[in-house]
């Protein structure tokens, strides 16, 4: 993973409850007091083991994720307590014989029911009959759902690899069941020995079948079966607000994986190593990408690649690292899909050129041509040495990185529209693109 220059503007640079019943005290039998001379119960006709505590509402124990049941208020209280003389008065009444009548048909209908409801005794106290055990295996886990990002992950990580070399390591992911894998240049760039890991445990050396500078892209081989190609979307739909998923090995910690959102589009982006400067027409995230996510592959809603996960930009910590600090950037998968198409079946790439040389040094609006090459498509366009180029298809541009980015956006033979200021006065110029390789 590099840290990458953003051009600015202008010049470059739960828990359960249950209630306990509640003893009856509508049966007669359940309000009489226990005779004072009694014998006390023993272990043979009265279980000693201590009663539950109450846990339902009101009790500390009450499941907070459940919503509050409410206190009896005042008013729903009974008008006279259990025990009172008006109480007393009302049992020896008429009534009480019909509550006790009541209480006697609701017992003989809550026996039956609980009967119907009760286990057969012959069977041993918690164990599951065959018919719970047949119903219990009948249950599946519940699966994630595909457009998730736990679903994303679950079935991306079978796609994407860590590669290991002796400079480094990074990611990259299966674009063919045949072997090949995408990956940022930077992470194999001057390596004699790559290594490849799967989330399946399996690993093996990979051949380089060829690299562009130009974009930070490679293209490596593996010598594996049974091997699941990610699909690849479209990076021109993507919008900023889309949701994404990047996966990788970050520090070294493989099947890493973060989400988060499309922060912007096209953004100018300089990338690399050791040298080779890349442009990039850049996917900016802010799903967490750290070094080692380097040619991972950033993911839409739909578990497509998007984009290929290449810098960040950092701050340095008070230690002199650098990590996210939710700014990543990736290729978008169009211009990665047609540089490695090259790649795999020339062993190189190419990109798109005008032929000049640009002012680096220049500042206000737009480009400076400091010189044409002979013969080359900027010459052939009428452009000069001393003009400006101020847009780009009707685009303005702020500097050098910004035109570069944005004509490797393009393909080589694709005819552009600059517009330049020569001398105070706008032109505008059609420019059909040269090639170079790289």
């Amino acid at each position: 993973m590099t840290n990458v220059t953003t051009p600015p503007p202008g010049p470059p640079t739960d828990g359960w409850w249950s209630r306990p019943p509640a003893p009856s005290d509508s049966s007669p039998t359940a309000a009489a007091p226990a005779a004072a001379d009694a014998p006390p119960a023993t272990s043979d006709d009265m279980p000693t083991r201590p009663v539950p505590p109450y846990t339902g509402p009101g009790s500390t124990s009450h499941d907070p994720w459940r919503t509050p049941m409410a206190d009896p208020s005042p008013a729903a209280a009974p008008l006279s307590a259990p025990g009172t003389a008006r109480s007393r008065a009302r049992r020896r009444g008429p009534g009480w014989v019909g509550v006790g009548v009541a209480a006697l048909v609701a017992g003989l209908i809550g026996g039956l029911v609980g009967a119907a409801l009760a286990p057969d005794s012959t069977q041993p106290t918690g164990q599951a009959t065959e018919q719970d055990a047949a119903v219990i295996d009948e249950v599946e886990a519940p699966q994630s759902a595909p457009e998730s990002v736990a679903g994303i992950a679950e079935t991306s990580l079978p796609s994407v690899v860590s590669i290991s070399t002796p400079g480094g390591s990074g990611s990259g992911f299966i674009i063919t069941d045949d072997g090949y894998i995408i990956t940022n240049n930077h992470v194999v760039t001057d390596a004699d020995e790559i290594a490849v890991s799967l989330q399946d445990g399996r690993s093996a050396d990979a051949a380089l079948v060829g690299r562009s500078p130009a974009y930070d892209l490679a293209v490596l081989d593996v010598e594996l079966s049974d091997l699941t190609p990610l699909p690849l979307g479209d990076s021109d739909e993507v919008v900023v607000g889309d949701p994404v998923v990047a996966v990788g090995s970050p520090l070294g910690l493989e099947g890493t994986v973060t989400s988060g959102i499309v922060s912007a589009v096209n953004r100018p982006v300089t990338a690399g190593g050791q040298g080779e400067v890349s442009f990039i027409n850049a996917i900016q995230t802010d799903a967490a990408i750290n070094p080692g996510n380097s040619g991972g592959p950033l993911l839409d809603a739909a578990g497509r690649v998007v984009g290929v996960n290449t810098s960040i930009a950092t701050l340095t910590s008070f230690a002199g690292q650098a990590g996210s600090i939710g700014l990543g950037f990736a290729i978008p998968i169009n211009q990665a899909r047609v540089t490695a198409e090259q790649i795999i079946a020339d062993g190189e790439a190419s990109y798109p050129i005008i032929g000049a040389t640009l002012d680096q040094e220049q500042s206000g609006q737009g480009v400076g041509i400091e010189s044409v090459v002979d013969g080359g498509p900027a010459e052939s366009a009428g452009l000069r040495a001393g003009d400006r180029i101020i847009a780009l298809d009707g685009v303005p541009v702020r500097g050098p990185d910004e035109l570069i980015v944005v004509i490797r956006a393009q393909e080589p033979g694709a005819t552009v529209e600059l517009t330049i200021d020569r001398g105070g006065r706008q032109e505008t110029l059609s420019v059909v693109l040269g090639s170079a390789v790289g």
